[in-house]
């Protein structure tokens, strides 16, 4: 029996598709916003971040100048207001970093280098339950972007 050709590649499209799609920052350093990003399983916005979870994200990046060191810059908008994600807003981000082979890579950071960031982002009970625009950036030293995205979520329960 064959299957219809549209539910064939519409199983394959939904198989293959892994990452999560992001939205560029105004003001971000250049980056590739097409399969370099993965938050917990969303493959689609907006992503649902369940209350007393832990949502593991990775992204692929590459800076475009020399980093001594780097901090993440989370937050929430909620009506264009940002509300920092406790525990991971402003905490040092070298310890996150790996070379693309997995290894740990840390700071400094060169430009032109590929780069694979991993961190968890815990999802606090406290947090209010309605739809927000997750803000991630990494810092470098003087408020520097070496990268930031945008991507809309909503808080579950």
């Amino acid at each position: 029996m064959k299957l219809p050709v549209a539910l064939v590649i519409s199983t394959l499209l939904v198989s293959c598709a892994t990452s999560t799609p992001v939205q560029s920052c105004s003001g971000g350093g250049p980056h590739e916003l097409s399969d370099n990003y993965k938050i917990g399983d969303c493959v689609r916005t907006p992503c649902k971040l369940k209350r007393k979870t832990d949502i593991v994200l990775e992204f692929k990046f590459t800076p475009d100048q020399d980093a001594p060191s780097i901090k993440n810059k989370v937050n929430a908008k909620i009506a264009g207001v940002p509300f920092p994600f406790i525990g991971v807003d402003g905490s040092n981000a070298c310890s996150q970093v790996y070379f693309p082979d997995g290894s740990k890579a840390g700071c400094p950071l060169k430009a032109g280098q590929e780069y694979l960031y991993k961190n968890t982002l815990k999802v606090l009970e406290i947090y209010p339950k309605l739809k927000v625009v997750v803000h991630w950036a990494l810092t470098a030293p003087g408020n520097r972007d070496l990268l930031c995205f945008n991507v809309p979520a909503k808080i579950t329960s």
